[in-house]
């Protein structure tokens, strides 16, 4: 039986949806700052044949046959990660980042043993032992905060903690927190109690391959990455460690957590990291963190209080108190203005989760379809006029035709 050759003949409905998502795209300025544009290489490879076979296993160890090109795509990725970040090993199967942190948690611990982690109101993943997240049930979990003074990490209190609860693993990376981290401290603190280091950098791995960020490669034991932010890839994941983990992590991956990868996203890691090894990927990465400070520079002068007063990565946390308004209404006012952000908690945030306090905004996604620095800083002045107009309507129809009008001169890949 031969099968239908299009989308459009097999299902009109999910067609014309997909045609619609596709002009929603094009139409708007994405500021979600864990969202981007993948390459049409990266996407071909994601819809490849590849999704029609099984894979079981690892390269040259599978418990399906018929794996002798899948294990060269495989051993292919595995070898462009560790090229580009300089690790000792590479798994290329998670299938997305939550999924990676399980298995670190797998690979490493015990149910119940202590894991100190950044409090996700302070700019944590859910991952890193929210209650509302499977480790925040199964294992007992310490979290440090920002200082409340300098709005920065506080390592004298991470490394306090640490003393007092010897962790089993220790938790560097974030969400939502708009600076460097220094890795090396974390890594002290993780010598100084003998513990595993494990670094989430899902957010800022394609700033570290371009060489926009420093690289936690050196100081963690296992580093955690999602592939589809700055990373500009497919929605997947990776784990890289020291080869005396190895065995630990790929066991916790599979059979551990998983069966068989996702063969066609494994080919489209392979493309994206490949991608990031070109000059003008470098230029990117550098571009999203001017870009970003650009925005947050147009802010400040707008009056938004930024958390920790600005940033040095890819990302802004933005508290609206001083405003009077809250982070969801004024989200879903950008929406319909055009300018797609998410709601997001802010420390000490005295508002619940499902309306709180904060707005987080991204440059990666614009900065791949060309904005500049000018650019941001007019989404600064689109921002602040919907804030001051009290989301009136008229107001952001207006900003609405103003943002469509700019999009269209930045085509997406």
């Amino acid at each position: 039986m031969q099968l239908p050759s299009s989308l459009s003949q097999t299902d009109p409905q999910i067609a014309a949806l997909l045609a619609a998502e596709e002009a929603r795209q094009r139409e708007t300025i994405r500021l979600i700052a864990s969202e981007n544009f993948a390459s049409a290489a990266v996407r071909e490879a994601s819809a490849s044949l590849l999704t029609n076979k099984y894979s079981e296993g690892y390269p040259g160890a599978r418990y399906y046959e018929g794996q002798q090109v899948i294990d060269q795509i495989e051993r292919l990725a595995i070898s462009r990660a560790q090229t580009l970040f300089g690790a000792e090993h590479a798994n290329v199967q998670p299938y997305s980042g939550s999924p990676a942190n399980l298995a670190v948690y797998l690979a490493f611990l015990k149910p119940g043993d202590t894991v100190l982690g950044m409090q996700l109101a302070h700019g944590g993943h859910l991952t890193h032992g929210s209650k509302a997240s499977i480790t925040g049930k199964h294992w007992k979990i310490v979290s440090y905060e920002i200082n409340r003074e300098s709005q920065r990490l506080d390592y004298d209190q991470v490394r306090d903690l640490a003393r007092q609860h010897r962790p089993k693993l220790i938790i560097a990376g974030h969400s939502a927190y708009p600076r460097q981290i220094d890795f090396a401290a974390f890594r002290h603190i993780a010598d100084e109690v003998g513990t595993i280091l494990l670094v989430d950098m899902a957010h800022f791995a394609g700033l570290v391959a371009g060489g926009a960020h420093p690289s936690p490669i050196p100081h963690a034991d296992v580093v955690t990455t999602t592939t589809h932010k700055t990373l500009r890839g497919p929605r997947g994941a990776m784990i890289l460690c020291r080869a005396e983990h190895a065995a630990r992590i790929d066991k916790a991956v599979f059979p551990g957590l998983q069966g068989g990868p996702h063969n066609a996203t494994t080919a489209a890691i392979a493309v994206c990291l490949q991608e990031a090894t070109q000059s003008n990927f470098a230029d990117y990465a550098h571009r999203c963190v001017k870009n970003a400070q650009a925005l947050a520079a147009g802010l400040l002068e707008k009056g938004f209080n930024l958390v920790t007063g600005g940033t040095d990565n890819h990302l802004i946390l933005v508290d609206l108190r001083n405003k009077g308004l809250g982070g969801k209404p004024v989200a879903k006012a950008l929406d319909r203005a055009g300018l797609v952000a998410n709601y997001n908690a802010v420390p000490w945030d005295d508002h619940p989760p499902q309306n709180p306090s904060g707005l987080r905004l991204g440059s990666p996604a614009m900065t791949t379809r060309g904005f500049g620095e000018k650019e941001f800083r007019r989404i600064a002045e689109w921002i602040d006029r919907i804030i001051v107009s009290r989301l009136d309507e008229k107001t952001i129809d207006q900003v609405a035709t103003e943002v469509r009008d700019l999009c269209m001169g930045y085509p997406m890949p």
